[in-house]
C-alpha cells in the first residue's frame, strides 16, 4: 500500500514548487514505508511513498510510460487490483508490452488502452491518479466501495490531490478551515458521499473518477449499487456466497510480503481464516498466521454490557486450533492506551477527532504489532453491512425511525440523549449544528438514492433501503478508520467482503433468505458450516472490545480535569461547563461506562485538534 499526493496547475510553473510537493509526499512517510519519490514538470507535480507489496524491486513510482523516447502518461497509484494478471494477459494481446511485473504498469497501460474507463475493468482496493501528458489531463479514479482514500482541492486552474488530508494541508495554498458543515460532518455518525470536514476540501467519491483540463472537471461515476432479480433459490444462495468467497479469498493472497489475517473469533473473519488456511496448505504448504488483539486480564474479568457478550480471545484461539493456524496473541493495558504519543498519533493518522477513543488506539496498536511480522493482514470488515449482521438491524422501533437506525439507536445509549460524542459541548453549538435536521435531510436523500426492484413488498422494500444507506452512509466512516489506522504503519488491510461482484449479489438477495434460521448473517453462517468451529457458528455478535479497566476511565476523568483548568484550552469556549462538572462529579454503571468515555474522549480529542492542526472554525 502507499500514499498518493499531487498539484496540476496550468497557471504556474510547478518545476519551482518541488519543495512543497516533497512537503505534501512526506506527510503520508507512514503510509509508505519502503520507498518514495517525486515526478515534476511544468503543469503537473505528483508525490508517491511505496510499501511494496507486489514486484517490490520493480514496482516503483511515479511509474511513467514512453512512445518514442518521450513520456506520454505518469501514474502515482495506492491499492491493490486483484484481477491484474488477468488483464496483463489481455493487455499485451492488445500491444501493449509491460517492464514491470507490477499492478500499478497494469493499471496505468489499462488507462492508456480505456480511458478513464478503465476503471470498470479493475477489480479491488484502490485510488490512484494519471497524469496525461498527451491531453493535458488529471484523472483521478476511486475504488467502487472507497476502500481506499482519495481527497482533492480545486483551485482556479487546476487541482491538488492526496491520500489524507494532511497531504492538502501541507501545502500553502489550502488552510485548515472548518466551516459548520464540516464540524457537522465531524460529529456525525451517517457520512455524506464527497464530504470533507475541511472547508476547501473533499473526497472523491466511492465508484467515482475525476477528469481536470484547462477546460475544468468532469465527475463521473462509474459503479453503482443496482436492484436486479435475485434468481438463485436459498440453497443457491448459499453455495454462491461459499463458491465467491473462495475465489475472492483466494486471488487477495497474491502478495510477494508476508500476509496474515485479523481473527477476532467471531464468524466473519473466522470464515476468512478459515479459507485462506487451506488454500494456504493447499497451495504452499504453509500455515496462515493469525492475530488476536486483547487486554491484560480481559478474558478472566471479562463482564458483558450493552452489545459485547463475550470475549474475543478465547473463541479465536480456538478458531486458530481449528484451522492450525500460526496464532499471535496481542495483548494491550491500560498503559499503552494511555501513552501520550500513541494517542496522539492516533489523531494523526485520522486527521480529526472520533467518539471511538479506545477502540481506535487498540486497533492502531494491533496494527503496529502486525506490521512486526507482516505486511498484509486480510479482515472481516463489510460482512455485517452486506449479510445483515447489526442489532438495529432487527429492531422495528429503529426500523421505522425516519432516521437511519443506527442513529437512532445511538440517542437509546444511556447518557447519550443527544447523540454519540456530543454531551460535553456547547448546548448553543449543539442548536447551531442542529444534527436533527442534518441527519434528516441526509436521510431522505440516501433514501431517494436506494435503487429497488419492482413488486417489491414493504418489508423487503425497507430492508433493502436499510442495505443502501448502510453500504453507502455507514460503512465508508468503518473503512476509513480500517485503512488510516493501519496504513499508519505500512500495513495492507483487505477487506474480501467488499468485493464488489459479493456486495453486488446479497444487496439484491431477499432480506427473509439472510434470516431464514431467525438469526443474523443466515447465508455466511450456512456458506461457511464446514470451515468453522460449532461455538463461532453460534456465537452473538460483538464488536472490537474496549478496556475495562477503570483506571482507563479515571485517567480521563483527569485529563478532562486538566483541560477545563487550563484556561488556554483551545476546546474550552465549545465545551458544557455544567455538563463537564457533572460527568466529573459522576460515576457511570459498569456497563455503560465505555459509552460514557465516548463523550470525554470527544473533547478530549477536539481539543488536541484544535491546537496541533491550528483549526480556524468558521462558525
Amino acid at each position: 500500500m502507499c500514499g498518493i499526493a499531487g498539484w496540476v496547475d496550468f497557471g504556474r510553473d510547478l518545476t519551482r514548487e518541488r519543495p512543497t510537493l516533497q512537503a505534501m509526499t512526506d506527510t503520508l512517510a507512514r503510509r509508505g514505508v519502503d520507498d518514495r519519490g517525486l515526478w515534476v514538470s511544468d503543469d503537473a507535480a505528483l508525490g508517491h511513498t511505496r510499501t511494496a507489496v507486489i514486484d517490490p524491486a520493480g514496482g516503483a513510482q511515479p511509474l511513467t510510460v514512453e512512445e518514442d523516447g518521450s513520456p506520454v502518461a505518469v501514474i502515482v497509484y495506492n491499492g491493490e487490483v486483484y484481477n491484474f494478471k488477468r488483464l496483463r494477459t489481455e493487455l499485451e494481446a492488445r500491444g501493449q508490452r509491460f517492464r514491470t511485473r507490477s499492478d500499478t504498469e497494469v493499471v496505468l497501460r489499462s488507462y492508456l488502452e480505456w480511458g478513464a474507463d478503465c476503471a470498470e475493468r479493475l477489480e479491488g482496493i484502490f485510488a490512484f491518479a494519471v497524469w496525461d501528458l498527451r491531453r493535458e489531463e488529471l484523472v483521478l479514479v476511486r475504488d467502487r466501495l472507497g476502500v481506499k482514500p482519495l481527497f482533492y482541492t480545486r483551485l482556479p486552474e487546476g487541482v491538488l490531490f492526496g491520500s489524507e488530508p494532511k497531504a492538502l494541508l501541507a501545502n500553502p495554498l489550502v488552510r485548515p478551515v472548518v466551516a459548520l458543515e464540516g464540524l457537522q460532518e465531524l460529529f456525525a455518525t451517517a457520512k455524506r458521499p464527497g464530504q470533507s470536514v475541511f472547508r476547501d476540501m473533499r473526497a472523491l467519491p466511492p465508484g467515482h473518477t475525476l477528469t481536470i483540463g484547462r477546460g475544468g472537471a468532469v465527475e463521473r461515476r462509474y459503479w453503482a449499487l443496482e436492484a436486479r432479480p435475485h434468481t438463485d433459490d436459498l440453497d443457491g444462495t448459499v453455495t454462491r456466497v461459499r463458491s465467491l468467497l473462495e475465489e475472492i479469498v483466494l486471488r487477495e493472497l497474491e502478495s510477494d510480503v508476508p500476509l496474515c489475517t485479523a481473527l477476532s473469533g467471531g464468524v466473519d473473519s473466522s470464515a476468512i481464516t478459515a479459507i485462506a488456511a487451506r488454500w494456504r496448505w493447499r497451495l504452499d504448504g504453509e500455515r496462515v498466521r493469525t492475530f488476536v488483539t486483547t487486554f491484560d486480564d480481559y478474558s478472566r474479568n471479562f463482564r458483558p454490557d450493552d452489545v459485547r457478550f463475550s470475549p474475543d480471545e478465547p473463541y479465536a484461539a480456538e478458531v486458530a486450533r481449528h484451522v492450525r493456524s500460526d496464532h499471535v496473541r496481542i495483548t494491550l493495558n491500560t498503559r499503552d492506551l494511555m501513552d501520550p504519543e500513541t494517542r496522539l498519533a492516533v489523531l494523526l493518522a485520522q486527521d480529526m477527532p472520533t467518539t471511538l477513543g479506545d477502540m481506535d488506539t487498540s486497533n492502531y496498536l494491533t496494527s503496529r504489532e502486525i506490521k512486526t511480522h507482516s505486511t498484509v493482514a486480510l479482515a472481516g470488515e463489510v460482512a455485517d453491512e452486506i449479510f445483515g449482521g447489526y442489532n438495529w438491524m432487527y429492531d422495528p422501533d429503529l426500523l421505522n425511525a425516519d432516521v437511519f437506525p443506527w442513529v437512532a439507536n445511538e440517542t437509546r445509549q444511556p447518557g447519550s440523549p443527544t447523540g454519540q460524542g456530543r454531551r460535553l459541548f456547547d448546548q448553543g453549538l449543539m442548536r447551531k449544528l442542529d444534527m436533527n435536521r442534518y441527519y434528516a435531510d441526509h436521510y431522505h436523500q440516501a433514501l431517494a438514492e436506494a435503487p429497488h426492484q419492482e413488486g417489491e413488498d414493504a418489508r423487503e422494500r425497507l430492508m433493502r433501503s436499510v442495505g443502501y444507506v448502510t453500504l453507502t452512509r455507514w460503512l465508508p466512516m468503518l473503512l476509513d478508520r480500517d485503512d488510516r489506522l493501519s496504513m499508519a504503519h505500512g500495513l495492507e488491510l483487505r477487506v474480501p467482503y467488499a468485493d464488489h461482484r459479493l456486495v453486488e449479489y446479497m444487496y439484491n438477495t431477499p432480506w427473509s433468505f439472510k434470516t431464514f434460521d431467525g438469526r443474523e448473517k443466515s447465508i455466511l453462517r450456512a456458506a461457511v458450516r464446514d470451515l468453522v468451529p460449532p461455538s463461532v457458528l453460534e456465537r452473538t455478535k460483538s464488536p472490537w472490545p474496549v478496556t475495562q479497566d477503570p483506571a482507563y476511565t479515571r485517567m480521563l476523568h483527569d485529563e478532562l480535569a486538566d483541560l477545563v483548568g487550563d484556561p488556554s484550552s483551545p476546546a474550552l469556549p465549545f465545551l458544557d461547563a455544567d455538563a463537564v462538572r457533572r460527568t466529573l462529579a459522576g460515576r457511570s454503571e459498569a456497563a455503560h461506562e465505555w459509552i460514557s468515555r465516548m463523550h470525554i474522549e470527544m473533547a478530549l480529542q477536539f481539543n488536541t485538534w484544535l491546537k496541533h492542526y491550528a483549526v480556524e472554525l468558521a462558525i
